[in-house]
Order: structure tokens, then sequence, then C-alpha cells
């Protein structure tokens, strides 16, 4: 099995979302995405977040259609009390795999370029492969700089779309569109502005069936 994880607020979870998985889970043959909304993100107050039930319900919705995407529990606050780290979601999935099994970890590139402040960092490189979701235009030889020198397979770089550590690979998607983001989608709905296209069309449902997003939000993050 080749199983990638996919974590983010998901609030609300959207087609740009959606793209990525579909991009990562066609280039590198994927078996399943597993896709983790987190309970309590720790570079966010989560005083701002939706419910996690109900980003959970949309993730669930999001990944009906396609029997690659799995909507996962990983970081739910009843099962998980407490901040939610990367490297803590990884050594838990990787304890659920069998032998021959793959894990990666689906990331958009800001994300990774931003991976020196995350918990345990170079423990987090060394413990899964990596896909990275790359901007059109975006340089690619930024990522390497990212890394750190000494996780570096020192043996000269003949493809361009991936990275070699040590004990990982980081594979690169260039030039992938996501022309969405949360914040604009929550912007539109509490304008009363449509959002068709911009979410599946069951999470729109959802959304407008609970009455989501109605209000102004000050505390939420853009992604």
């Amino acid at each position: 099995m080749r199983i990638a994880i996919f974590g983010g607020t998901f609030d609300p979870i959207h087609s740009g979302h959606m793209q990525a998985a579909n991009a990562a889970a066609s280039h590198l043959r994927l078996n399943r995405v597993l896709f983790v909304p987190t309970g309590c993100p720790p570079h966010k107050t989560s005083n701002g977040l939706t419910d996690y039930h109900h980003r959970y319900a949309m993730v669930a919705l999001a990944c009906a259609e396609d029997a690659r995407f799995v909507p996962s529990m990983l970081e739910s606050p009843d099962l998980y009390p407490g901040p939610h780290y990367s490297v803590d979601t990884v050594r838990r999935v990787k304890r659920m795999l069998k032998p021959g099994d793959n894990l990666y970890f689906l990331i958009g590139v800001d994300a990774l370029l931003d991976l020196p402040h995350w918990k345990q960092f170079r423990q987090l490189l060394g413990l899964t492969n990596f896909i990275v979701v790359s901007r059109p235009g975006f340089d690619s030889r930024e990522i390497e700089k990212t890394l750190p020198r000494e996780m570096l397979d020192q043996r000269p770089r003949r493809n361009l779309r991936q990275v070699r550590l040590k004990h990982t690979t980081v594979h690169i998607l260039p030039d992938v569109e996501v022309p969405v983001a949360s914040t604009d989608l929550r912007r539109a709905i509490q304008q009363k502005q449509s959002i068709k296209g911009m979410v599946p069309p069951m999470v729109e449902q959802y959304i407008l069936k609970e009455g989501l997003y109605q209000v102004a939000d000050q505390l939420h993050g853009g992604k």
C-alpha cells in the first residue's frame, strides 16, 4: 500500500485541497490519502476554528466520491486531546502499517518552507517521504535549501522533481493550481456570494444547511 497523510484545518475543505490530493494520488499511484482534520493545531488558536465535528463531517463528504480518499480521526480532540503535532501523527500511522507499505506526507510548498519551525522536524523528515504541492513558477531548488544539509543524500541530483534525503525522498509536484483559499471561501459566504465550484457539492450543501461561516471571523488563519 502507498498511503499519504494530508493534514490541515480544512475550515472548510475546498476544491484546491481535492485538486492537490488528486494530483498526488495520480503522480505517486497512491492507494489511500488520509485526510486528517486537526483538532487542536499548535500554530493557530483553536478558539477561532469551526467545531471539529463540522470540519470532519465536511471532509467525510468531500471524500465520499473517491475510494482512495479516507477521512481520518487521527487528530480528533476526543480521541487525542491536546495540541496535535505532525511528527506524532506520522508515528501513530507508522505503527499501523504493514511490512512493505510506503508512507508519504502531503504538504503545500509554503508549509514545507516553514518546516524548520515545526516540532522535531528533522525526525519528521526521517520518518516519512514527502509530497510537496508546488505553485506555478516556484523554483524547486528553494526546497532543497530549506532541508538540513546533513540529511541530504550527497549524490548528484538528476531529477528536479525529487530531493533525496538519507532515509526518505521529497517528491515535488510542480505547477499544481490551487485557486481557492479557505479565507476567501468564508468571506464569500459572509457576503452571501455563491461558492458553487469552490467546494465539493455535498460540502456546499452541508455549509448552507448548518449555517456555517455566516458571521465575520477574525481569529481564523488563512489555510
